[in-house]
Parts: structure tokens; C-alpha cells; sequence
């Protein structure tokens, strides 16, 4: 199974932005969307997919640190 993860916005340059998850900046293609510096967009397999609001985005990224901790 497959998951798309919320990352911020750092940085953007022709077709790209350099999202931060938790402290790792990646590389991601923001070919399917146009985000701004700042927001934060949903990503899966390397591609932004969608622009969030903050506070979807502090949700799910709560979530996953909820699930990470059960282990």
C-alpha cells in the first residue's frame, strides 16, 4: 500500500519545490499543482498532488507520529 504524505513548501523553481517533512527536505514535482512558498502540499510517489490547508496538513502529520509511536 501506497500513502501520500503533507510536507511544507519551502522553496519553488520550474516545476519544483523543495518540501520539508519533519526535517528532510525532498526534492518534489509540482507538476500537477501550483503551491506556494509556504503551504503545504500532499505528496505521493515524488509529486505534489494537492494543496492543502495547515490544518488538514497538522492533522495528518499528527496521525502518522500517533502511528509511528506504536510500533
Amino acid at each position: 500500500m501506497c500513502i501520500a504524505i503533507p510536507g511544507k513548501v519551502l522553496e519553488l523553481s520550474e516545476g519544483k519545490a523543495k518540501v520539508d517533512f519533519n526535517g528532510n527536505t525532498v526534492d518534489v514535482n509540482t507538476g500537477l499543482v501550483e503551491p506556494q512558498v509556504g503551504q503545504y502540499v500532499l505528496v505521493h510517489a515524488g509529486c505534489a498532488i494537492e494543496v492543502m490547508e495547515h490544518d488538514k496538513a497538522q492533522e495528518l502529520m499528527e496521525l502518522f507520529t500517533e502511528l509511528e509511536e506504536l510500533q
